[in-house]
């Protein structure tokens, strides 16, 4: 070791008051004091006469990295998960941080979108960024949980729901199709449907034999779906979130009655994606009403 390397340990070893490491670190006493309370940065020693706070030079690093994650808008709780972490490990935190919150803006971007044109009157603008077309889905067995739910519960019963169901289809031949949910009435803040979570399977008499045996928990069934044409639309996981998925529905509709059509059936969503390896932007269901 040289003698420079004893001044540099020195200075890393240097006991500095809490003012003057606020400056070098450019934080805040405050800030220090409630990252002290988190344990994010504990003082390196605390004067037990007088309770002053005094910080080692070296752990300015630390406080730095604190408050780039601040700027973030990490909570402080997560800032904590990827502080006490190691090298790699904390940059697996900080990617799951970040897809976090690109989701989220994804999201509240296209609720801007839509309450934009609700504003402003322009609704039909909002509806011009949709195409939809129509398809002809062939009559289909499917295994079935109904559930009365507002609209914040709805994405975890979907979920939950459709991964049973799936589970289920197993022992059922498979499932043949993308599973959907049906709209039996409206789900909002207010109104609580029904819903319908449904998987199609291949094999009836199986799926029957499901049914008997699952009786009446979650309200499952199985029963067959009539061919039906679908006027649908395309959408991205963004767009899925509540109300914003509302302009969804509506340009559907705006459609349909523009093309003369007949809506024939209540209103689904159909899931065709892996909806925990897709993106924000992504597209992962198609929202369609039967038609005639």
């Amino acid at each position: 070791m040289t003698e420079d390397d004893d001044v540099d340990d020195a200075r890393d070893d240097e006991l500095l008051t809490i003012g003057a490491f606020a400056a070098r670190a450019r934080l805040s006493a405050k800030a220090l004091r409630l990252y002290d309370r988190m344990g994010l940065l504990v003082p390196a020693h605390v004067d037990e006469a007088t309770g002053y706070r005094y910080y080692r030079t070296r752990q300015t690093e630390r406080a730095r990295l604190v408050a780039l994650l601040r700027q973030l808008d990490m909570p402080l709780a997560k800032v904590a998960e990827v502080v006490h972490a190691d090298g790699p490990g904390a940059a697996v935190l900080l990617d799951a941080y970040w897809a976090g919150v690109e989701a989220r803006v994804a999201g509240q971007r296209t609720l801007a979108d839509y309450l934009r044109g609700r504003l402003s009157g322009r609704s039909s603008e909002v509806y011009g960024k949709f195409v939809v077309e129509t398809v002809d889905v062939p009559a289909q067995v499917v295994i079935s949980e109904t559930r009365h739910t507002l609209a914040g519960e709805l994405p975890a019963w979907i979920g939950a729901s459709l991964t049973r169901l799936e589970e289920a289809a197993r022992g059922c031949g498979g499932v043949t199709a993308a599973p959907f949910v049906v709209y039996h009435a409206e789900v909002s803040m207010e109104s609580d449907g029904p819903a319908e979570s449904c998987v199609p399977v291949a094999d009836e008499a199986a799926a029957r034999a499901w049914s008997e045996e699952r009786g009446r928990a979650r309200q499952s069934q199985v029963r067959v779906e009539p061919a039906r044409r679908l006027a649908y639309t395309r959408i991205t996981k963004a767009q899925v979130a509540h109300p914003q998925i509302l302009a969804a529905f509506e340009a559907v509709e705006e459609w349909v009655a523009a093309q003369g059509l007949t809506v024939a059936g209540p209103c689904r969503e159909v899931y065709f994606a892996d909806w925990e390896a897709s993106g924000p932007e992504d597209p992962v269901c198609d929202i369609a009403f039967p038609v005639s």
